[in-house]
């Protein structure tokens, strides 16, 4: 049994008179623990005040999965009190490290205590007031962590396809440029006539502003190729089917080939077709030239959102654009949005900059639409618009989810309140938005939720004589 003595040595009970220790001895009871078990689980619901008298306790908080190491409390302490006072679930695991004597005594008799003694009171709010603050500081770095963990997993997916694609076209290009400058010195001396030999350059010229510019779709370059293919099949061209593709691409019609060729119809040499395979080569060159420069141009893009989301040798402040800010943060979640969300963008042209902590801001976007893509399981629409009404900035976004219940709708923006199972949100996503939107930007976001439909707006102040600037 828990004794007086024992009792009054912890600074917590100091100042309760005797009568009360004894009555809290008669009711405290008694918890053993060996090390490695579980004296409470994160998300269990407490019901009592927990007395360590000897030990060492573990504190851990979960995050996608794993249990992060977060604190210790070394007898004498006292622990329970933050979900016995809010009435809610435990936000941390507590585990024995030694052999731990603990004492438990009910939620009930703690607030009575609470409430009678005001020095009692003191020191268990001063202690919850730190351990928020500590709990808070720790889940904000890791939440700001995994935000940018996710972002960065998301920006190698998408550079992994524009480099595979560099690479490519710089491996194959420099025995393609070998053999087609042999084929060029080999074609130069057929003394072929300059009308006939400009008939064939303008032909090349042309495939190449194709390629450039993709200017066929994949419906007719397929029914093409297949055209091109039976042709060159007809006139005993060897492995056709390799230059079908070049040539399609290229924009070569049936009747292109036909005009170029017809006077070797009747040849028997290997000048024949050494034409066609000239002419197909010379667009897998420019091809191979085109996917590369498109696979650079994709990853400079890639690069410049990183730099531009995390506002990189910049001041604090910026006059900001904050439909730039919301495409950056769309670049670096393309990997999730093209499995099966569609992006719906609404800019008006008239809304003026703001100047704002440009990389907070953006943290703003990116828990938002984070949270859309989640809502919507990772299938629907995510529509995005900005307006200026009433000398605001306003942005809107929303997703086309099953929308947020009634009964948590009063609490979304509380401190670790998450609408996500245990482990898969710290509840601190939407609390970090309206601090930085209400305490850093002197803004305000609201929100409107039914099934089908949650749209969160964020008003922000413009820059001080901010000018419109259509765009």
């Amino acid at each position: 049994m828990l004794c007086v003595p024992t009792l009054s040595s912890i600074e917590l009970f100091k100042k309760l008179p005797t009568e009360r220790l004894e009555w809290v001895c008669d009711r405290a009871r008694k918890i053993e623990k060996s090390p490695g078990e579980i004296v409470v689980k994160e998300g269990d619901r407490v019901t009592g005040f927990m007395i360590l008298l000897s030990g060492k306790v573990g504190v851990t908080h979960k995050r996608e999965g794993i249990d992060m190491p977060f604190g210790q409390h070394y007898a004498p302490t006292f622990f329970g009190e933050i979900p016995v006072l809010s009435d809610e679930p435990m936000l941390v695991t507590l585990h024995a490290m030694d052999d731990c004597l603990i004492y438990e005594i009910d939620g009930e008799d703690f607030l009575s205590l609470l409430h009678e003694n005001r020095d009692f009171e003191r020191i268990v709010f001063r202690a919850v007031a730190q351990r928020l603050r500590n709990l808070e500081s720790f889940i904000n770095s890791r939440e700001k962590m995994a935000a940018l963990g996710n972002l960065a997993a998301g920006l190698a997916h998408e550079l992994n396809n524009p480099t595979a694609a560099l690479i490519r076209a710089l491996k194959d290009l420099p025995s393609s440029l070998k053999q087609l400058q042999h084929m060029n010195l080999t074609y130069g001396q057929l003394n072929i006539d300059e009308e006939h030999t400009q008939e064939w350059m303008k032909v090349r010229d042309d495939g190449y502003n194709a390629i450039v510019q993709h200017g066929i779709d994949l419906v007719t370059l397929g029914d093409r190729e297949e055209e091109l293919l039976e042709w060159l099949e007809d006139y005993g061209v060897e492995n056709p089917w390799d230059l079908a593709e070049p040539l399609a691409i290229g924009g070569v019609s049936v009747e292109t080939l036909e005009k170029l060729m017809e006077r070797w119809r009747d040849d028997t040499t290997e000048f024949r077709t050494r034409g066609l395979y000239w002419l197909a080569l010379s667009f897998d060159v420019m091809s191979a030239i085109s996917n590369g420069l498109r696979g650079a141009e994709r990853i400079s893009e890639l690069v410049h959102a990183m730099k531009s989301y995390t506002y990189m040798d910049r001041g604090a402040q910026q006059v900001i654009d904050v439909r730039e800010g919301i495409e950056d943060t769309l670049q670096l979640f393309s990997y999730k949005l093209k499995q099966g969300i569609e992006v719906h963008r609404c800019y008006d042209r008239q809304v003026p900059k703001i100047l704002a902590y440009g990389s907070e801001l953006n943290q703003v976007w990116t828990n938002l639409i984070d949270n859309a893509i989640d809502a919507m399981g990772g299938k629907g629409t995510i529509e995005i618009k900005t307006a200026f009404n009433s000398d605001r900035v306003q942005v809107q976004i929303t997703d086309s989810g099953p929308g947020i219940s009634e009964e948590k709708r009063s609490r979304i923006f509380e401190p670790f309140f998450t609408t996500k199972p245990v482990g898969q949100g710290s509840g601190l996503g939407l609390d970090i938005v309206r601090r930085i939107v209400e305490s850093r930007h002197q803004g305000v976001i609201a929100f409107e939720s039914k099934p089908g439909k949650t749209t969160f707006t964020v008003c922000l102040p413009p820059a001080p004589d901010a000018q419109i600037t259509p765009s």
